[in-house]
């Protein structure tokens, strides 16, 4: 195996949505590491700070087919998934995919869609395949869905259901840039986003061996108890209405390895998992209604977590 692949190929990809995304360099690692691991990413931020063109030069450096879905209240199921419509030549119903048959699919908007309408991508989600009419297809891969919603308009939209959010892997906020960089962003793509500057630097054929080569990464006995213990404490805090599932724990697990390989090590120390623990959880668990009256965050309750659990030592992780 070509260790080093990981490394090496996130840093084109980084480099080359850097050209467009200015001084985003960490969330694009994040992202990257969701994409190799199959997982979902949804980008929660406020509108005009990039998440849209930051998903179109992303799948740009990717090489993968990109399609995208403007969610709105009047979407139906079938505009996502497909259908099946009746050839009146040959007497037959044929299947027409819908737009979720790609490799990146942005979910734009995704909480504008009533819930029977985002409940459609559930399937393709976690299955990587879809049903229409009693017959499953399998989805190109890979497949992995970027959704974007704004978390400040309220009217004409739904809330994503525990279930729905479940399947992201990760939950993003790209925000404000700083001075410097919106000076720079203004210099690059102030009279518009140059495109075709970005390089592809990857094809849908290289992620298998990208899996791999993460699979590969050692994850000692200690690190995974410390994923547990840290999860396990979302159940268990009186402020948590829920706490998060064993699917946060399989994304904490797979995503340190991916940051890993990222930084080009082949284990897993505690910062890998101390880096993703905030974007893989804070949309999996929810305050409750006392909690909300004193003002306590979901953020400040996964700092306290994750300050107040003992840290394994990074140099027995390594044995």
């Amino acid at each position: 195996m070509n260790q080093g692949f990981v490394k090496k190929t996130v840093a084109s990809i980084v480099s080359e949505t850097s050209k467009i995304i200015i001084g985003k360099e960490q969330q694009l690692e994040l992202i990257a590491a969701a994409v190799i691991c199959e997982g979902h990413v949804l980008l929660e931020d406020l509108p005009g700070t990039g998440k849209t063109t930051l998903i179109r030069t992303l799948s740009l450096a990717l090489g993968c087919d990109r399609r995208r879905i403007q969610f709105t209240p009047d979407l139906l199921p079938s505009d996502v998934v497909g259908t099946t419509v009746f050839n009146q030549k040959t007497s037959e119903f044929n299947t027409v995919l819908g737009p979720v048959n790609t490799n990146l699919l942005l979910a734009d908007e995704i909480n504008r869609a009533i819930p029977r309408t985002q409940a459609a991508l559930l399937e393709a989600m976690e299955e990587h395949q879809v049903t229409i009419d009693g017959t499953t297809y399998r989805l190109p891969d890979p497949f992995f869905v970027l959704a974007t919603q704004n978390p400040v308009e309220k009217d004409s939209t739904f809330p994503l259901p525990a279930a729905q959010l479940d399947r992201f892997f990760m939950k993003l906020s790209l925000g404000y840039p700083s001075q410097a960089e919106e000076i720079t962003m203004l210099d690059r793509v102030g009279d518009g986003i140059p495109f075709g500057t970005v390089n592809c630097v990857t094809s849908p054929g290289d992620f298998a061996a990208l899996r791999e080569e993460v699979r590969s990464v050692r994850i000692a006995d200690d690190m995974k108890a410390y994923i547990v213990s840290l999860v396990q404490q979302t159940r268990s805090n009186a402020d948590l209405l829920f706490g998060a599932s064993p699917r946060a724990s399989r994304c904490l697990y797979q995503g340190s390895k991916a940051l890993a390989a990222i930084a080009g090590r082949d284990y897993v120390i505690p910062e890998d998992i101390q880096r993703l623990f905030l974007p893989v959880m804070s949309h999996r668990i929810e305050l409750s209604g006392q909690a909300g009256y004193r003002s306590v965050s979901t953020t400040g309750i996964l700092e306290q977590i994750l300050s107040s659990t003992p840290v394994p030592p990074a140099k027995e992780s390594m044995l």
